[in-house]
């Protein structure tokens, strides 16, 4: 028999607006919003004070799975998302072997099936021999595309390649995008770095906008739905202003909150790409979110070990741990006035789960999945390397005390993170995609 809770007394971000009503979980659904009194409940939870948000969706993480996984894996990715308040991750092909083939996909689902404690998906990546794969996908979110420099077959440069892909698939396409010529001329001239700011020097802002130009050419030319990654730049924002609406666009915490000045502080723990930018880059990303020029906000969670991370320039490799402490990030955001709890519900929860046609996620509604998320506004807590979930262990926020963090985690009605713990044991499903055919 499916186990009923009644979560009662908190402030409940539903897609018509914020009220004070109880939520019914019966089972893995949303039985009801603000139930009769007479319904029957195994557990009742009194949530005064607090709010109940629903399930974040991450749309970029790399779990290291299969192939590298001293730097993370499916099972300890996840237990650092259910900590988070993310209940459902989309993760990125470039793992050893790169996920191009339906074998490399599947290998992927039958490894979540057993090891992840929230609900996953997983890219199919494009390179340029594989269009006919790409064709046939169909348990996958989408297509990804490395227009920049990639690991294994994954880099796609070439002109004739991609507008094979755009005019000839059905799947959303998503791409990172960095010009590969331009990150190319610009070691030439600078030569391969020296100091760990020469990375963002190489991997520049024209670099970016180039490559966002020519893919949301792509998208507009061959009416090709498509979501531009971790926009970095005040260019890419102005340019985007113009785009079709079915060309989307996210950013990550690292670039709205680290800048070129962090390097000095932080080293290599804030090296990625895109590379971080300038303090109007910043404040431009923020003020696209708030005008929807950008209307997704996700992780890139790509964790490296510190032994890897502290080689010198340009040994270290790029790319650092989010997924433990984004919402959080963005509820501290809240806190000060830099955004509001519905935006933070918009760009988290409920337009990752559009943009990806996800079934059933997304949003508090009656007969949609119980992912669901109880967060304290108020609470204050630091962020400590030690206390991460990440198998590695380390945040480029080390130290730093947020206001608002995630304190109860459901993912399918089932509570995976409660009293400072993770459910280990929890189990997630793959997500389901609301397409034709």
């Amino acid at each position: 028999m499916a186990t009923r809770t009644l979560i009662t007394g908190a402030q409940v971000l539903l897609p018509e607006g914020s009220r004070s009503v109880s939520v019914l979980i019966d089972g893995a659904r949303i039985l009801g919003i603000d139930p009769p009194a007479t319904a029957q409940v195994d557990e009742i939870v009194n949530a005064h004070g607090l709010h109940l948000l629903p399930g974040a969706i991450d749309d970029q993480v790399h779990f290291r799975e299969p192939g590298l996984e001293h730097k993370e894996d499916l099972h300890t990715g996840s237990l650092a998302c259910a900590k988070g308040g993310i209940t459902t991750f989309l993760e990125m092909p470039n793992t050893s072997p790169n996920t191009v083939t339906l074998d490399a996909l599947h290998d992927k689902l039958d490894r979540a099936a057993q090891k992840s404690v929230v609900n996953y998906g997983f890219y199919i990546g494009a390179t340029t021999e594989n269009l006919d794969v790409l064709k046939q996908a169909r348990r996958t979110p989408g297509i990804k595309i490395f227009i920049g420099s990639s690991t294994g077959n994954l880099l796609v440069d070439d002109q004739s390649a991609l507008e094979r892909i755009f005019a000839e698939t059905t799947l959303p396409i998503c791409a990172h995008c960095e010009d590969e010529s331009t990150v190319l001329a610009n070691k030439q001239r600078i030569g391969s770095g020296a100091q760990l700011a020469d990375h963002s020097r190489i991997r520049d802002h024209a670099a970016a906008l180039i490559a966002t130009k020519r893919a949301v050419d792509l998208a507009t030319r061959h009416r090709h739905r498509f979501h531009v990654l971790h926009v970095s730049t005040a260019e890419e924002v102005d340019y985007l202003r113009g785009r079709p609406d079915w060309v989307t666009a996210e950013a990550c915490p690292h670039h709205l909150f680290f800048h070129v000045g962090d390097y000095a502080r932080l080293g290599s723990r804030v090296q990625m790409n895109p590379s971080i930018k300038n303090e109007a880059d910043n404040a431009a990303l923020w003020q696209g979110l708030r005008d929807g020029v950008i209307e997704v906000i996700a992780t890139d969670h790509a964790p490296h070990t510190l032994e890897e991370k502290s080689q010198p320039y340009p040994k270290s490799p790029s790319g650092l741990p989010a997924v433990e402490n984004s919402l959080a990030l963005m509820l501290d955001a809240c806190h000060r006035g830099l955004c509001t709890l519905e935006q933070v519900v918009s760009w988290m929860c409920e337009t990752p789960a559009r943009v990806w046609d996800i079934k059933n996620k997304g949003a508090i509604r009656e007969g949609y999945d119980a992912d669901l998320v109880l967060v304290d506004l108020n609470r204050k807590q630091v962020i400590r390397d030690a206390e991460q979930l990440t198998k590695t262990r380390w945040s480029p926020w080390d130290g730093v005390e947020l206001t608002g963090w995630p304190i109860r985690t459901w993912v399918r009605g089932t509570t995976v993170f409660q009293n400072g713990q993770v459910d280990s044991t929890a189990r997630g499903t793959e997500a389901e995609y609301q397409r034709e055919g």
